[in-house]
């Protein structure tokens, strides 16, 4: 699960084996999870979190895109 970057109390990672899915970033706090998608981003699923929060996390990922979806390609290497 390699840790893109932690902002707070956030940690934004991958899981190793979905690199057939999508570009997309996972998001933890606590207990709480949420996954976003990278190319449009969009709310995957959350557990745990509060609607204002996913609001602040959304604009976390906006901010930073062109950085995760790099971080996305240099990890599982964009498609031909």
């Amino acid at each position: 699960m390699p840790t893109i970057f932690r902002i707070g109390p956030y940690r934004f990672y991958f899981f190793s084996n979905e690199g057939l899915e999508p570009p997309h970033v996972h998001i933890d706090r606590d207990e709480a999870t949420a996954k976003v998608w990278l190319d449009l981003i969009e709310l995957a699923r959350s557990r745990g979190f509060r609607p204002q929060e996913i609001g602040g996390i959304m604009r976390l990922v906006e901010e930073r895109q062109a950085e995760l979806l790099e971080a996305w390609h240099d990890h599982f290497g964009t498609p031909d």
